[in-house]
């Protein structure tokens, strides 16, 4: 059966405002705790009844709200939460893809793909370890984003004296490189504003989604061999 997507104040959880000026909370259909949203994942019924994620929280319809972790996720699954807060019609029947966890994290990951592309194209963005190191001595860069798989010591390099400049690591070199019309960028930045604040926030509730990092492997030394990885 198809359900008309629709939504009304009434149907949206209570809004309440932090003390600290921070944001809107949400009450979590996993945990019951009343949580900052940015913090959050947004689902809403689709007009096929699946249950889809709403990252921009956007979507009409009854917003359910989870935090931003695949445990969290699989809590509210696995106790029907999603189910009960859906206010289905007699008869409908919740869609849950067995694949929820993953479409959220590929979702995510897109998400910042795009968001860089548009900081990219509005000219909020530059890629390169010179064009970095200006914009950080102008005082412009309000985020650095470098590669999951780059050098160790050269990201360290690039960050020195710039200790206090916000970092994500969510690609690997390749990756950024697509968006930057290169073979591979190792070093980017992003100019302060809402773009900055986007990136922190997705690749935040990203890490939610991420297998635990691997284990860092030793040489007979005892010496450890490991490197950072992109997802």
């Amino acid at each position: 059966m198809t359900r008309p997507l629709t939504q009304t104040p009434a149907d949206e959880p209570l809004l309440l405002a932090e003390p600290d000026g921070a944001g809107p909370l949400r009450r979590s259909v996993a945990s019951r705790a009343r949580l900052p949203k940015e913090g959050m994942i947004r689902f809403v019924v689709s007009p096929e009844g699946v249950l889809t994620p709403d990252f921009a929280a956007r979507l009409p319809g009854r917003g359910m709200w989870v935090e931003a972790e695949a445990a969290k996720l699989a809590q509210a699954i696995r106790s029907g939460a999603f189910a009960r807060n859906a206010r289905l019609a007699p008869g409908e029947r919740l869609v849950i893809p067995p694949d929820l966890a993953e479409r959220v994290r590929a979702g995510l990951k897109a998400r910042l793909i795009e968001t860089l592309g548009l900081a990219r194209r509005a000219g909020a963005a530059v890629a390169g370890f010179e064009k970095v190191r200006e914009w950080l001595a102008e005082g412009r860069v309000g985020l650095l984003v470098q590669a999951g798989d780059g050098s160790s010591e050269e990201k360290a390099r690039l960050r020195s004296g710039y200790a206090d400049v916000p970092i994500i690591a969510p690609l690997p070199a390749a990756e950024l490189g697509r968006i930057f019309g290169r073979e591979r960028v190792v070093h980017a930045a992003v100019a302060h504003g809402s773009l900055a604040a986007r990136l922190m926030q997705d690749d935040a509730r990203l890490a939610g989604f991420m297998p635990p990092p691997e284990p860092e492997a030793r040489d007979e030394s005892g010496t450890r061999s490991g490197i950072e990885r992109g997802r």
